[in-house]
C-alpha cells in the first residue's frame, strides 16, 4: 500500500484564523493517523497580498499548536523551493507542455468586461467564461496585444469529470457549462492557483489533499490538468468551512478569530480540543494535544456541511 503523503499549503496573506487552524489540524490528523509524512508549502502566488513575515508567523502558529511537518520551510528562513514564488520555472515547463498540445489561447478580457457579460453559475456564484477570445483571428490578437498583455487560458473539453471525495462523497462537474475555459497565467504574469497547485502536489508526491469545501469546485479543473500534464492525482478530502455565529465565512481580511488573539486567550491544547469537538472527534470541548487526538480520528465522524460557530468559548470580535 502506498504511504500517505499529506500537505498543508496556506496562503500567507494575513494571520491564520480559526478556520485555517481547523484545516491544518484535520490535514495533520488525516496524514499522521495513517503513518504518513507531512509537507508544508507556502502558496505565495499573489505578490500584492502575500508577505514572508506572514508565512513565518503562520509557521510559528503551527508549531505552537503542535502540528509538525517533515518537509518544508522553517520560520525566519528565506523563501526556498517550498514557496510557490520560487517555482515559476516548473510552472513554465507545464505551460509549454499544454501549449504543445494546442490547448492554450490568449485572453484579452478585463475583469469588468467578464462580469458585465456573464451570469454567475447558479450553484456557487462562479462566473463561467464564454470563450469569446478563443475564436479571435491572428490579426485581431495582434491588434489587441498592442493595447494590453493577455492572460493565458486553457480550452476545456466537452466532458463531465466525476470523482469520489473522501469527505463529501461522489462529486462532478461539466467542464464547459459549469467551469468554462480557465486562466493558467494572469495578464500581469502571476501564475494561477489551478496550475501551480497541480504542479506542486505532483512534484512533491502528495497523494492526500485535505482542504476547505470552498475549493471543491476547483477539483475537476485540477483533475483535468493532472491528466494533461501527465501527473497522478491525489485523493481529495474537502472539509466543512467554519462560519461565524451569523453564518458568515471567516476571512483573513476581516481579522476573524485570528491566532494572535486566540493565543492570548487560550492554550494550544484548549484551541485544539475545541477544534476537535467541532470536527466531531470529541464529545465536548476539552483540552487535547494533536497527538492525543490521533487514535480518535475517523473520516466518518467529520461533518459534511459547514459548521456555524457557537458564541461563547471563543467569542468573536
Amino acid at each position: 500500500m502506498e504511504k500517505i503523503k499529506g500537505r498543508f499549503a496556506p496562503s500567507p496573506s494575513g494571520r491564520m484564523h480559526l478556520g485555517n487552524a481547523f484545516c491544518a489540524l484535520l490535514a495533520w490528523l488525516a496524514c499522521r493517523s495513517a503513518g504518513g509524512t507531512m509537507t508544508l508549502r507556502v502558496e505565495d502566488l499573489d505578490p500584492e497580498r502575500c508577505r514572508p513575515t506572514y508565512a513565518w508567523r503562520l509557521m510559528e502558529d503551527l508549531e505552537w499548536m503542535g502540528l509538525d511537518w517533515d518537509q518544508g520551510p522553517r520560520p525566519g528562513q528565506p523563501p526556498d523551493r517550498y514557496w510557490q514564488s520560487q517555482r515559476g520555472e516548473i510552472y513554465g515547463r507545464a505551460l509549454e507542455k499544454l501549449r504543445e498540445q494546442g490547448l492554450l489561447y490568449p485572453c484579452f478580457c478585463t475583469r469588468a468586461e467578464l462580469h458585465a457579460a456573464q451570469a454567475p453559475h447558479a450553484a456557487d456564484g462562479l462566473f463561467v467564461y464564454d470563450g469569446r477570445c478563443r475564436s479571435l483571428s491572428p490579426e485581431r490578437r495582434r491588434e489587441l496585444a498592442q493595447k494590453r498583455k493577455p492572460a493565458v487560458r486553457l480550452q476545456v473539453p466537452a466532458e463531465r469529470i466525476e470523482f469520489f471525495d473522501g469527505c463529501q462523497g461522489l462529486c462532478g462537474q461539466d467542464l464547459q457549462t459549469e467551469c468554462g475555459d480557465f486562466i493558467l497565467r494572469r495578464s500581469d504574469g502571476a501564475w494561477a492557483y489551478q496550475l501551480a497547485v497541480v504542479c506542486d502536489d505532483g512534484a512533491m508526491g502528495v497523494n492526500q489533499v485535505v482542504r476547505g469545501r470552498d475549493l471543491l469546485s476547483s477539483t475537476p479543473r485540477q483533475l483535468l490538468l493532472y491528466r494533461l500534464i501527465g501527473l497522478k492525482p491525489p485523493q481529495f478530502y474537502h472539509i466543512p468551512l467554519l462560519l461565524s455565529a451569523e453564518g458568515r465565512r471567516l476571512s483573513k481580511r476581516d481579522g476573524d478569530l485570528d491566532l494572535g488573539a486566540l493565543r492570548e486567550k487560550r492554550t494550544a491544547e484548549e484551541l485544539t480540543g475545541y477544534l476537535a469537538w467541532l470536527a466531531g472527534l470529541l464529545e465536548r470541548p476539552e483540552p487535547a494535544s494533536p497527538g492525543q487526538l490521533l487514535p480518535l480520528f475517523d473520516w466518518g465522524k467529520i461533518p459534511r456541511q459547514d459548521i456555524r460557530l457557537p458564541k461563547g468559548l471563543f467569542a468573536e470580535k
